[in-house]
């Protein structure tokens, strides 16, 4: 009998997923699948890289959920489009279901896979499931996407009602799934990864934190924002439920998810050429300096800010950092240092767990000024100044780099702020008088 494929991609859930919703409600014998993409995996640099383990829990979860249905998810590894070429020649499977994916490689390899199924005459159906508003559903009057965030945020919150918001209810159509045994779960060393010591937070938010996120959220010694960002990377809690919670709780994270919105669902969509290059091209003219032993002490922690260092060590500790000391680190890497946002951004996209490639090149370029709606380019942030206003008991400085208060054994700053402001200024105004 044949059979209907759904395919995990970044939606590991099974509650509220849009398309196994239509895939189970539509054409039933629904068989899920993961493939674990070679063409991903071997562009990582660290063999021991948390992201690995998150999404084999997050697979294991679905797993254990699925097994009182009769189900399994099966795993594939290797490239998606050979994998589903050889699907498809067993002349089994009667469509493929899966949601929408906004990145570059994603569409690409959709695009590939879409028309071999189709040229086999086996349908191939992506749902938006990861945003509320994606691609032309929010234009200006003239039909053009936007490029500043705040009229965006007031168009989405415009056209939204509870109707976008509406959850998926999948269980109701549990039954068809498609009968199969268990099937075994690899693990990190079995993918050639080291097994990863990283502590992830729980997919359900804390709404005490939300409540007092507008209070809380600057200050990086405390828990005083959700910690969500990874489930959202990785699908493993639903959008529609977290904005039906911002809502509800805190206008200020809300706007945070709109954020997300912006440069994934219209920035990265509409204007593809940010992923290599400034959304302003006259930045593309800036004269970096690009010192590579500078490069490496940002890196490592040891610029001797301690702000700044505290965020470095954090990241490479935890695969986590803090909101505001993300724009601390940053602006101190592209301003004081004068090295390309594109390293930073290609560190940042190394280490962190909840890497979205949208996100973490609109907050590179923000801060650098390159990007849409961006930081001003004279705008460049006192590290010093920003420890005293977000850790002045030194808390969150202390837990990371605790010899800070020592003069011999923690180095002396790497450059002048003020020396360093007045020579990113001038770099800035010189390549854009060009």
């Amino acid at each position: 009998m044949a059979y209907t494929i759904f395919w995990f991609r970044r939606d590991l859930r099974l509650e509220d997923n849009v398309g196994l919703y239509y895939a189970l409600k539509e054409k039933g014998n629904v068989q899920p699948i993961f493939i674990i993409d070679r063409n991903i995996l071997e562009k990582l640099e660290d063999r021991k890289d948390g992201r690995i383990l998150f999404i084999l829990k997050a697979l294991y979860t679905i797993q254990q959920k699925l097994l009182p249905f009769g189900t399994s998810v099966r795993i594939f590894h290797g490239d998606p489009f050979r994998i589903f070429n050889e699907l498809a020649s067993t002349r089994e499977i009667s469509a493929v279901y899966c949601n929408h994916d906004y990145e570059p490689y994603a569409r690409e390899r959709d695009l590939k896979i879409a028309h071999l199924l189709q040229d086999q005459g086996i349908a191939f159906k992506t749902f938006k499931d990861q945003l509320i508003f994606e691609k032309d559903e929010i234009l200006k009057p003239d039909g053009t996407p936007y490029t500043v965030f705040t009229p965006y945020m007031n168009r989405w919150k415009g056209l939204y009602s509870e109707v976008h918001s509406r959850p998926y209810n999948t269980e109701v159509f549990a039954s068809s799934f498609r009968k199969c045994p268990p099937c075994p779960l690899p693990s990190p060393e079995e993918l050639d990864f080291h097994s990863a010591d990283y502590e992830f937070p729980g997919a359900d938010p804390d709404e005490s934190v939300i409540r007092t996120y507008h209070l809380t959220r600057d200050i990086p010694s405390i828990r005083g924002t959700s910690r969500m960002s990874v489930h959202l990377r990785f699908g493993t809690v639903s959008i529609r439920h977290l904005v039906r919670l911002a809502l509800d709780l805190n206008e200020k994270w809300l706007n945070e998810l709109i954020w997300r919105e912006f440069y994934m669902g219209n920035i990265l969509w509409h204007f593809p050429h940010v992923v290599i290059g400034s959304f302003k091209p006259a930045y593309d003219q800036i004269h970096w300096i690009n010192n590579e032993e500078e490069f490496a002490r940002w890196c490592e922690g040891r610029t001797g800010y301690p702000l700044v260092d505290a965020g470095m060590r954090e990241l490479n500790a935890t695969g986590f950092m803090h909101n505001r000391v993300r724009m601390v680190t940053a602006s101190f890497l592209v301003k004081h240092l004068l090295i390309d946002w594109r390293w930073g951004e290609a560190y940042f996209a190394r280490k962190l767990l909840d890497f979205e490639l949208s996100s973490n090149n609109g907050g590179w370029q923000w801060v650098a000024g390159t990007g849409c709606d961006a930081a001003p380019y004279f705008r460049v942030f006192n590290p010093s100044l920003q420890a005293e206003r977000y850790d002045p008991r030194k808390i969150y400085i202390q837990q990371w780099v605790p010899e800070y208060r020592d003069p011999r054994a923690y180095p002396k700053p790497m450059v002048d702020h003020e020396m360093a402001r007045k020579r990113a200024i001038k770099s800035y105004r010189k390549a854009l008088i060009r």
